[in-house]
């Protein structure tokens, strides 16, 4: 029988876990409640005890590959998913000096939870700070239309986290969100809320999928095209729709043909969110880490039958759709920085560009222009699960950044290398080191050096690695 601990906060008494390694875990404490597309409503307070020793509901939603891979549970779904969890390395005191670690899951925007078990906080926490994991709305429930009501839910557990975490010793002006893919887009656009000011104060971007932020025209369109599919006429029915309708005229909307995979995301200039999100936040002076995965694509090209079928006549075609006039030079630049790879993985290593790390690149080129504090790192480590067809795939790095190897599932994407625990030493402890500081151990980036850190078996700080491709994507 697990050991309980209880704990008196400003909102009102918690019971939670005591770990045997001393530290606690209090978990799904509800922070908002919410009406089917409505902003949420914070809890500020409740009357009695609490019971915080178990996950609450996540998000209504239809797991995908990568979620069931991460030890994906729907058997508590619910509409009323607003809830987090926190750690820490002891037993609270009330001493208020810890930093405050935030996580925002990724999932497309569209799956996961804050209680996967490759999320869970112990690891960071035990290295010193306080963690949050945190469960927003998803999927139409989330951010059908303008409403940005997942980006509401972040800010409203962020508010939570300000009233709140003195009494499990965290030190609320010190605050860090982090995040990885579609979590890692979040915190960007976070950092350009006014809504959110105050509420954090350093952002550490894993991966973000940051093409997925879209416009206010687009949010519309997507909106109608929704009403249709679901066969109704206004916002009011969809939200009278039941659960299963609305399941299932999301999977329709999302199997129509898309770019950005942008159906259900934050929208610029919808709630909460300026018209310019990348501008706002590359002039935020918030300490921003930003970082990608050499193979990021990978994850789905792998696997994919029809790119398995790529040849020389694809890599051309393709390179040719990007680049254009400049494919010639595009195609010279990749086989010399990538020789082993074949067309379909050079396919794949442009496919990770676009979407993923010069994205990347162009924020922290901006944000570094600014004058703001910057860092970047890039996870080169491969995988030999597969047979390494993944490489360094999107999400690897997730078990490394917690220091969670043995969590379900993970010795499948990752193997069972011995070399892997000095890997997520070194990125968790810098992870805390950035919490704690507001500056990782690595140098600067900056538009001269562009200082970049290599996550590998062996960690090494290069500078402006692969820079013939990043010259070939800042000339298009």
């Amino acid at each position: 029988m697990p050991q309980v601990t209880t704990l008196t906060t400003p909102s009102g008494a918690l019971r939670g876990n005591l770990r045997p390694d001393g530290g606690t875990e209090f978990l799904g404490i509800r922070f908002a409640h919410a009406d089917r597309l409505t902003p949420p409503r914070d809890i500020t307070s409740w009357d009695g005890e609490l019971d915080a020793t178990k996950f609450g509901p996540i998000c209504p939603q239809v797991p995908g590959m990568l979620e069931s891979m991460l030890g994906f549970d729907g058997s508590n779904m619910s509409e009323d998913c607003l809830n987090l969890n926190v750690f820490t390395r002891s037993a609270p005191v009330g001493s208020s000096t810890l930093p405050v670690l935030v996580w925002i899951h990724g999932g497309a925007y569209t799956n996961g939870s804050g209680s996967i078990p490759w999320y869970h906080g112990s690891a960071l926490a035990s290295r010193g700070a306080v963690v949050v994991s945190i469960n927003y709305r998803l999927g139409a429930f989330g951010f059908l239309g303008d409403g940005n009501y997942g980006t509401l839910d972040m800010i409203s557990a962020l508010r939570w986290v300000n009233r709140n975490i003195a009494a499990f010793d965290g030190d609320a002006n010190n605050v860090t969100i982090f995040g990885e893919s579609a979590g890692g887009s979040a915190v960007v656009s976070l950092m350009s809320s006014p809504e959110a000011k105050g509420l954090f104060h350093k952002v550490w971007a894993m991966s973000p999928s940051i093409g997925q932020l879209r416009t206010l025209p687009r949010a519309q369109e997507l909106q109608t095209q929704f009403l249709e599919i679901a066969n109704v006429s206004s916002i009011d029915e969809v939200r009278a729709l039941s659960l299963d309708d609305m399941l299932a005229a999301q999977a329709k909307q999302m199997a129509t043909p898309t770019t950005n995979f942008d159906f259900y995301t934050p929208t610029a200039g919808g709630s909460a969110l300026p018209f310019d999100i990348l501008s706002a936040a590359s002039e935020s002076s918030f300490p921003l880490v930003l970082g990608s995965n050499h193979d990021e694509d990978r994850l789905w090209s792998a696997f994919d039958p029809v790119q398995a079928e790529f040849g020389q006549d694809d890599w051309e075609r393709i390179s040719g759709e990007v680049f254009g006039d400049r494919a010639a030079d595009a195609r010279a630049a990749y086989e010399k920085l990538r020789p082993t790879e074949s067309p379909r993985q050079l396919i794949s290593s442009v496919h990770t560009d676009t979407a993923f790390r010069q994205r990347a690149q162009r924020l922290a080129e901006n944000h570094a222009k600014a004058g703001n504090p910057t860092w970047m790192y890039w996870f080169t480590w491969a995988t030999p699960a597969f047979g390494g067809v993944l490489g360094s795939c999107h999400a690897l790095d997730i078990p490394f950044a917690f220091d969670n190897l043995s969590a379900p599932g993970t010795d499948m994407l990752t193997g069972d290398g011995a070399e892997r625990a000095g890997i997520a030493k070194r990125f968790a402890d810098e992870i805390v080191q950035f919490a704690k500081s507001s500056a990782p151990t690595w140098p600067v980036f900056d538009l001269v050096d562009r200082s970049t850190l290599e996550i590998n078996a062996e960690v090494a700080v290069i500078d402006d690695p692969e820079k013939e491709i990043r010259e070939l994507f800042s000339s298009l």
